[in-house]
């Protein structure tokens, strides 16, 4: 009797596989492209940092010129979103105000990127007594209220913009450094890894070709949802007269300039509040469609 007898060309044609197949990216764009509300938040996001580049060149309006004449004027066809106590165009003001806000949160994030990925790979990939050490320096970072940092850095470099990109860039990358390590723990005892020791792999080439790019889905996650958090930060740094200082527009500055005659021209707070509201939102929608369209337990 023979047990391996060829199939008929029906059912070849039954085990065939129909559908191309596709790598880990591809699978996790197509999962993305089904998320609406993913998708809503990317595209304003675009249009924020669009409006945000182009449009203070192509207004007609300086973002620091002042005409008392026409100041606490309403919303209309000339000033879009009315003018301040001093006669400045708030659209303006407001676009002027995204290009500081996105600034800090996207540089704020890149800095977490480069320090945290690296730091917490080291430390995780190490482990044992230098695992110890480095987390304790992130704990001595986490024990320290942010608002110490920018007080004693107002001492030593003065308040403004600068202050706030240090600041930021001395407490920011801790979060995605245990991030980091904690994925790499878990990674580094999978047979992948032990199939790289044994074919004679470095542990700079495992650390760098094989547990980093596979962390990247979690630091891709953490990175879009640390860009809210600082620019939220940069807006309450600013709002409280910790942040950079006028004729500079930040949307915290101009929060804090309207809050004074909210119950007169509520619409000098409302623009600005609800551009930190709508970015906000933009990102976090977007954080939780990377989370779900990269998370392999969802693929298929």
């Amino acid at each position: 009797m023979n047990l391996f007898d060829p199939i008929s060309p029906e059912e070849r044609l039954e085990a065939e596989i129909l559908r191309p197949s596709k790598n880990y990216w591809q699978d996790a764009w197509g999962r993305l492209r089904t998320n609406k509300l993913a998708l809503t938040g990317l595209a304003v996001i675009v249009v924020i940092l669009v409006l945000a580049v182009i449009g203070p060149m192509l207004s007609p309006y300086e973002y620091d010129a002042q005409d008392f004449m026409i100041s606490n004027e309403p919303p209309t066809l000339t000033h879009w979103f009315g003018t301040d106590m001093f006669g400045r165009d708030i659209f303006v003001r407001v676009l002027y105000g995204a290009r500081i806000s996105l600034a800090v949160g996207f540089l704020a994030s890149f800095i977490s990127l480069f320090i945290g990925v690296i730091y917490g790979g080291i430390s995780g990939f190490a482990g044992g007594r230098l695992d110890d050490f480095m987390m304790r320096i992130v704990d001595i970072i986490y024990s320290v209220p942010m608002m110490i940092y920018v007080i004693l850095l107002m001492v030593v470099v003065g308040p403004g913009l600068k202050s706030i990109f240090i600041t930021l860039g001395i407490s920011y990358w801790a979060p995605m450094a245990r991030m980091v390590r904690a994925e790499v723990m878990r990674l580094k005892s999978e047979e992948f890894i032990l199939a790289a020791r044994v074919l004679g792999a470095s542990s700079r080439r495992i650390l760098l070709r094989h547990l980093i790019p596979n962390a990247l889905g979690s630091v891709l996650v953490t990175l879009t949802f640390s860009i809210p958090g600082a620019i939220f930060t940069e807006a309450f740094l600013s709002f409280v007269g910790l942040g950079v200082s006028a004729p500079m527009a930040s949307w915290g500055v101009l929060c804090s300039d309207a809050s004074a005659s909210l119950a007169i021209y509520p619409w000098q707070l409302f623009f600005p509040a609800g551009a930190i509201s709508i970015t906000i939102l933009a990102f976090n929608f977007l954080g939780d469609g990377l989370r779900d369209a990269l998370d392999p337990k969802l693929r298929k």
